[in-house]
């Protein structure tokens, strides 16, 4: 069933079906939203040709310079039929879920508006509902990555009150029975507004939720988890400019960022695919201007990616205390591929080699 779909989608038959096994790791991938909506660039002009009907997050060098990365089904990812052939590719090769990077920018004191966030700015959280409405979604289970700062009590109690209508999909990812929630930024947001999400979820007649922070948090102040987004090397960011390293550094890096869990807040450890956003940079890059400049990694491979993911699970083995009990972990990421960090089978990949590599190493005994 599985190789017909892929074959009939046009794309690499890259598995033969789930094996019989259990997997050794529940792993996880960050999905970005950024190829879907309408690129700020399609205004009709002459020179912008290059954008007409692409997504809000393209760039005249990712469709130049870095065409290699442009995946099997193209650029757009709300186009019909593609969530569905997503899902099926990344069940058949181990990846349990998705995380979604989910948005809503306000204004303090603003009310909650559903129409705010679906399909929300940019069209930044349309992939989140179509793999709620995907016909195989009971294939794969999926999560929130909340991105932007919420502030104020009374809009995280709005947003709480929204999230619990997608806490109960039946592929809503749970940790002993509480839904998972990723908080990607946690500075300044205080105890009681965290609390929000657990009087909302108990309001719904769910147990609770687990709530995850990306980088350092308390357990006092409502994180039960501690995980990451990414992972790159000291320096990546600070010195604010473009730089070659290896990815070799990258793999370093991650390992040293799996320790400190404990029983009362396990780690979720994250492997890093990738670091190298030279497609957003400077003239030519995101919405012509660029973003912050950044070191970028290069002789990332298939092998390489293997290798580091083979450790993670080695390490989580043998580190149980660390982890949860169904051992879950995370990808940076599905489909960042103007950052850098993708599995998803594009023009440098049709064969899916990435995605083998999850295979082997998930599924291996």
């Amino acid at each position: 069933m599985a190789i017909l779909f892929l074959l009939a989608a046009g794309l690499p038959t890259v598995v033969s079906g789930e094996p019989a096994v259990p997997p050794r790791i529940k792993l996880g991938a960050y999905y970005f939203a950024g190829w879907c909506g309408k690129c700020g660039q399609d205004d009709g002009k002459p020179e912008h040709a290059w954008a007409k009907d692409m997504p809000s997050h393209i760039s005249h060098k990712l469709l130049t310079e870095f065409a290699g990365r442009t995946p099997l089904w193209g650029w757009r990812e709300d186009a019909p039929g593609v969530m569905e052939r997503q899902i099926n590719l990344a069940a058949d090769n181990g990846v349990a879920f998705f995380a979604f990077d989910w948005y809503w920018s306000h204004r303090k004191g603003e009310p909650f508006k559903v129409a705010a966030v679906e399909p929300g700015r940019d069209a930044l959280n349309l992939p989140l509902l179509q793999f709620m409405q995907a016909r195989n979604s009971r294939r794969m289970e999926f999560c929130l990555l909340v991105v932007d700062k919420i502030e104020g009590v009374e809009a995280w109690k709005q947003a709480s009150d929204y999230w619990v209508t997608l806490f109960k999909h039946p592929s809503y990812l749970r940790v002993a029975g509480k839904p998972l929630v990723l908080i990607y930024k946690t500075e300044g947001i205080k105890a009681e507004e965290l609390a929000c999400i657990q009087k909302a979820a108990q309001a719904a007649g769910l147990p609770g939720v687990t709530v995850a922070c990306c980088g350092n948090g308390k357990v006092e102040d409502g994180y039960s988890m501690r995980t990451h987004y990414n992972v790159t090397p000291q320096g990546t960011w600070t010195l604010h400019k473009s730089e070659e390293h290896s990815y070799s550094e990258v793999v370093e890096a991650n390992v040293k960022a799996w320790k400190g869990g404990t029983p009362a807040q396990p780690l979720i450890p994250l492997v890093t695919a990738g670091w190298d956003r030279r497609p957003w940079e400077g003239k030519g890059g995101y919405a012509d201007h660029g973003v912050e400049i950044s070191w970028y990694y290069t002789g990332r491979t298939p092998a390489a990616f293997g290798k580091l993911l083979e450790r993670l699970a080695q390490w989580m083995e043998a580190n149980p205390t660390q982890v949860t009990k169904d051992r879950l972990a995370l990808v940076y990421a599905w489909n960042e591929t103007g950052e850098g960090g993708w599995l998803v089978p594009c023009r440098d990949d049709p064969d899916g080699a990435y995605l083998k590599a999850v295979r082997r190493v998930v599924w291996s005994k």
